[in-house]
């Protein structure tokens, strides 16, 4: 089992397999993607060894995040390799949603879990506004193909200053009988977006307070769910959860690390610069990179420091994900 100096064991792995995407999101690629091509981004064979290192050291989910992942043309050979890698028990994707329509079924049966999908507003003019795309009705169809095919849904939102009440009350009548758990995620400040940060960042507990206040009850967390604490209300079909990055502790119950597109691994979010370990995966040594990832885990702090506006490696989300 994978265990760092603080005594926390991480089962959860959100591997990236792309930093594309092709939305202009605000918080994220407002200018669209300008990256590194695809032939820079782990090969199907990396991915394998990658997986079979993480799960001989006791990882148990996996998260294929992007930038957007269905992107890659071998995606559901990506998707397919990480359900039937032993020991790897839950697979997840977090996606914007524009493709899941079509796809949806043939994810599930290569062996998907469960889907997060980016859904910043229930509004048309709001969801352009923010994404840079008018796709909202196909996402929401893409929403509804997913639960009918039986997937485990969650819905991620941004917190931004500029779509705050509207969007909570069109969220919680849709909530009324919608089963999905939709995150509110507290904007993260990025490197290449500071002056948005400082515009647009508001703190999750006072809508925390307003759910307790108003009926709202906490959930018990799965030993290998993420960082949101979620709630449900009787009167509701779905849940909220709430990611606070900045609240007290957030970092004392982290059971996840991260791998980046390119290779490099990342102990946190906003921690290094991230540490290579192309040079394993390149030739398929599990033993080695096994080894390596259990030293390198003693060099994990104890929290990240984005209350000192230190950002690491990430320039913006979609560098590693989220």
């Amino acid at each position: 089992m994978l265990e760092d100096s603080f005594g926390r064991q991480f089962y959860y792995l959100r591997l990236s397999i792309t930093e594309a995407c092709n939305f202009r999101c605000q918080y994220c690629l407002p200018d669209g993607y300008d990256g590194p091509s695809s032939e820079h981004f782990l090969s199907l064979n990396e991915i394998e060894t990658l997986l079979a290192a993480f799960a001989g050291l006791g990882t148990s989910k996996v998260r294929l995040t992007g930038g957007e992942p269905t992107l890659r043309r071998d995606f559901l050979d990506i998707l397919s390799v990480t359900a039937n890698t032993p020991g790897i028990n839950r697979v997840a994707m977090t996606t914007h949603g524009a493709r899941m329509a079509k796809y949806v079924a043939a994810w599930r049966d290569a062996g998907l879990h469960q889907v997060n999908v980016s859904i910043d507003s229930l509004d048309p003019r709001q969801f352009a506004a923010i994404t840079g795309q008018d796709k909202l009705k196909q996402v929401l169809s893409g929403l509804d193909a997913a639960i009918n095919a039986g997937l485990e849904v969650k819905v991620n939102t941004v917190m931004l200053n500029d779509f705050s009440d509207s969007r909570l009350n069109r969220f919680l009548d849709w909530l009324k009988t919608t089963p999905v758990t939709l995150r509110f995620i507290e904007l993260m400040e990025t490197g290449n977006l500071p002056q948005f940060f400082q515009q647009q960042h508001q703190s999750g507990m006072p809508l925390k307070q307003t759910l307790l206040e108003n009926g709202w009850q906490p959930l018990i967390r799965r030993k290998d769910a993420g960082p949101a604490q979620e709630f449900q209300h009787p009167d509701y079909a779905g849940k909220i959860g709430l990611i606070m990055p900045y609240s007290k502790d957030f970092c004392k119950s982290c059971n996840r690390l991260r791998v980046a597109a390119n290779g490099k691994l990342h102990l946190c979010l906003f921690s290094e610069q991230g540490i290579d370990m192309r040079h394993l995966l390149a030739c398929g040594d599990v033993e080695g990179l096994q080894a390596f990832l259990v030293e390198n885990l003693g060099r994990k702090h104890a929290t990240h420091f984005l209350h000192d506006g230190n950002t690491g490696a990430t320039k913006h989300l979609a560098m590693l994900g989220g």
